[in-house]
C-alpha cells in the first residue's frame, strides 16, 4: 500500500518534536505511534494492536535482542575498569613511569593519543583524556578551554571511526533494518566498513585537532582565554596497575575479531555484526571476574555491585536503540524514503544529497544535543532516498553520521560536550564557544568532501 505523504509525517514529527523538547525518546515514540495510527487507517485501537506486534517482533528477532543486551553490558565493563583502578594505572603510566612529557605540545599530544586509544565509549574517552590532562594543563600553562576542547574533538570522533563499541551496535541495528525490509542487499558489517571510508567529519576534525596542538594555533574565543593560563606545580599519585584496564580492553577486541571470523565462516566482512559485540562483551566480563578476583583487586559482591550499576546507567541508551529500531521499521513500511526520492528527484541532484543529509543532520543534533538520535532518524530515511535516487547509499550513510557528530559537537546542550567540560574541569560556555570555530572550520571541509565525493 501506498501512503503518499502521509509517510512523511511520522519522520517530521519526531524531528520538530525532538528540536522542541530535546527529549529524543518521547519524540521517538511519538513517531512509532503516528507510523502505527496511519498504517492502521487512523482507528485506535488498531494502533495500539500494531504498536504492541511490532516490539513484540522486534523483541522477536535474535539480533536486535544481542545488540540492546550488548548496550547495556557494555556499561558493567565500563564501571568495572573504573572500579578496579585500571584506568588510573593507565595514566601514572603514561604520566609517570615513561616520562613521555616535557612541554605543551607533548602534553597536548598525550592527551590527544590517550583520546586515539581509548575508543569503546565517547563519555569514557574524555574522562580519561581530561583526568590526564588536568595536572598537565597546570603544569605546562595550556587553558583547560584547550583540553576540553582536546577531550571533545577525539571522544566521539574516534568512537564514529572504531565502531567496537555502542555507538556500532546502534548503526549495525539500523542497518540491519534496512537489509531485512530488502531496502539495500548485503551484510550490516559490510555496508559500515563501507561507510566508514567517507566519515569525513571525524577525519577532519581529528586531523585539525592535531594542527591546532602542533602549530599551537588559537582561534576566536580561544585566544583570549589562554591568556589566562600560566605554570603551576602538579603532582601525581601512584595508582593500581594499568593492565587491569589494558588487558580487559585487549580480549573486547580480540573477542570481537575472533567472532567475525567464525560467524563469516572465514570472512569477517560475512560475519555477525551483532553477535560479535554481543559476544566481546560477555567474554570480557568473564574474563574481568576471573581475572580481578586472582589478583584480588575486588570480591565478588562488588564486582556484582559495580556491573549491576554499569548495567543501570545504560538504560535510556538501551530504550533508545529499541525505539530506534522500531522507526526504522515503521518508516519502512511507510515507503517514507522512496516517496521523499521520488518528490525530491525532480529538484535535488544526486550530487548534493549526501550534502543535504550532512547539514540536516547537524541542525538535529545541535538542536537536540544527541547524535544517536539524530542517527536514528536520518539514517532510515538516508538510505531509501540514496537507493531510489541512484546515490551512493555509503556516502549518505556516512553523511549523517558525520553531520550528527558535527552538530552533536558544537552543541552546548550535548552529553559529550558537558562531559568534556566536566573532565577538563572547564567553565561549560568558555569550552563551547572556544571550540565552535574549530569545529565550523572542520564542518565546512567535511560539507565540500560530501559534495564532491557525490
Amino acid at each position: 500500500m501506498e501512503y503518499g505523504y502521509f509517510s512523511v509525517i511520522p519522520p517530521i514529527l519526531a524531528i520538530i518534536m525532538a528540536l522542541l523538547t530535546r527529549h529524543v525518546l518521547f519524540s521517538l515514540f511519538a513517531g512509532v505511534l503516528s507510523a502505527q495510527y496511519i498504517m492502521a487507517d487512523f482507528q485506535l485501537m488498531q494502533t495500539l494492536w500494531g504498536t504492541v506486534a511490532l516490539f513484540g517482533s522486534l523483541l522477536g528477532e535474535p539480533w536486535i535482542i544481542k545488540t540492546l543486551l550488548f548496550a547495556l553490558l557494555v556499561g558493567s565493563v565500563m564501571a568495572l575498569l573504573k572500579a578496579s583502578g585500571g584506568i588510573d594505572g593507565f595514566i601514572e603510566l603514561l604520566t609517570r613511569r615513561y616520562a613521555l612529557v616535557h612541554s605543551k605540545r607533548s602534553a597536548l599530544l598525550l592527551t590527544y593519543g590517550v583520546g586515539l586509544v581509548i575508543f569503546i565509549e565517547s563519555s569514557i574517552t574524555s574522562l580519561i583524556a581530561g583526568t590526564i590532562g588536568r595536572p598537565l594543563s597546570d603544569r605546562y600553562g595550556f587553558s583547560r578551554a584547550k583540553l576540553a576542547y582536546v577531550c571533545d574533538s577525539t571522544a566521539a570522533p574516534v568512537c564514529s571511526l572504531i565502531m567496537i563499541n555502542g555507538w556500532g551496535a546502534l548503526v549495525l541495528g539500523l542497518l540491519a533494518t534496512q537489509i531485512s525490509s530488502e531496502v539495500i542487499e548485503g551484510e550490516s558489517i559490510s555496508w559500515l566498513l563501507d561507510a566508514l571510508r567517507y566519515n569525513f567529519y571525524a577525519m577532519t576534525a581529528l586531523l585539525m585537532t592535531f594542527v591546532v596542538i602542533w602549530f599551537d594555533l588559537k582561534v576566536g574565543e580561544d585566544r583570549v582565554v589562554s591568556k589566562k593560563y600560566g605554570y603551576h606545580h602538579a603532582t601525581f599519585r601512584p595508582t593500581a596497575s594499568a593492565l587491569l584496564m589494558l588487558l580487559p580492553i585487549g580480549v573486547m577486541m580480540m573477542t570481537v575479531f575472533i567472532s567475525l571470523y567464525i560467524t563469516g565462516e572465514g570472512n569477517m566482512l560475512r560475519g555477525s555484526g551483532s553477535s560479535a559485540i554481543f559476544h566481546s562483551q560477555v567474554a570480557t566480563l568473564f574474563f574481568m571476574l576471573i581475572y580481578y578476583l586472582l589478583k584480588q583487586v575486588m570480591h565478588v559482591t562488588q564486582y556484582a555491585r559495580e556491573a549491576l550499576r554499569g548495567l543501570r546507567s545504560m538504560g535510556e541508551i538501551t530504550l533508545i536503540l529499541l525505539l530506534a529500531f522500531a522507526m526504522g521499521a515503521s518508516t519502512q513500511d511507510l515507503g517514507t524514503g522512496m516517496y521523499l526520492a521520488a518528490f525530491s528527484g525532480d529538484v535535488l541532484s544526486p550530487t548534493y544529497l549526501a550534502g543535504v543529509i550532512f547539514l540536516l543532520s547537524a541542525v538535529m543534533a545541535f538542536a537536540t544535543g544527541t547524535s544517536w538520535g539524530t542517527f536514528s532518524i536520518m539514517i532510515p530515511v538516508a538510505i531509501p532516498m540514496a537507493v531510489g535516487m541512484d546515490a551512493n547509499v555509503a556516502l549518505c550513510i556516512a553523511a549523517a553520521i558525520s553531520g550528527g557528530v558535527f552538530g552533536d559537537h558544537c552543541s552546548p546542550i550535548s552529553d559529550t560536550t558537558i562531559i568534556a567540560s566536566l573532565a577538563a574541569g572547564c567553565d561549560h560556555m568558555e569550552h563551547v564557544v572556544t571550540q565552535l570555530p574549530y569545529a565550523l572550520i572542520s564542518g565546512t571541509f567535511s560539507l565540500g568532501l560530501f559534495i564532491a565525493f557525490s
